[in-house]
């Protein structure tokens, strides 16, 4: 398995073979290289005191993964809760906005067949994969990601008539 550590390895093999790996996944998932720097230092960071604690995880670079991702996603909380607290408190919603919304959608999902509008429902609305939607429609995955690809284009082309 190219890319993997062993368990056994050491903290400095997974460091070697995993740091450009990780910096890029996050430099993707960022678009920002200082902000992938530094979640990646971080990371390597809190697996190098784990692994110090006890020992090496059981996969390694899953557990390297998987706590870059919390890493940034904490990031991103905390900042999105300073920007509300640096601009104040957020304006009262529109009710008439958010029913006007809410009818609009209800119509375009309402031209959709009753197929492409669960597929959409469950892959798009409620992010589940398509394996997870076929379970719950008790349809083939492929069969769920070509009713939601249907969906949205039908969706796009009411777009376009519209504008």
């Amino acid at each position: 398995m190219a890319g993997r550590v062993a368990s056994t390895a050491s903290f400095e093999d997974l460091f070697l073979a995993q740091r450009e790996h990780l910096f890029s996944a996050l430099w993707l998932v960022t678009r920002d290289r200082h902000e992938a720097e530094e979640i990646a230092q971080d990371a390597f960071v809190r697996v190098w005191e784990r692994w110090e604690r006890r020992g090496a995880p059981d996969d390694p670079t899953a557990y390297l993964f998987r706590t870059a991702m919390n890493l940034l996603r904490n990031r991103r909380r905390r900042a999105a809760v300073a920007l509300r607290r640096a601009v104040g408190h957020e304006p009262a919603p529109d009710v008439l906005e958010a029913v006007e919304t809410q009818d609009a959608v209800l119509r375009a999902l309402g031209a959709l067949t009753p197929r492409q509008r669960a597929a959409l429902v469950l892959v798009d609305l409620l992010d589940l994969t398509s394996e997870e939607a076929g379970r719950a429609l008790g349809i083939r995955p492929a069969t769920v990601r070509v009713l939601a690809a249907r969906g949205r284009t039908a969706l796009s082309q009411m777009g376009e008539r519209d504008a």
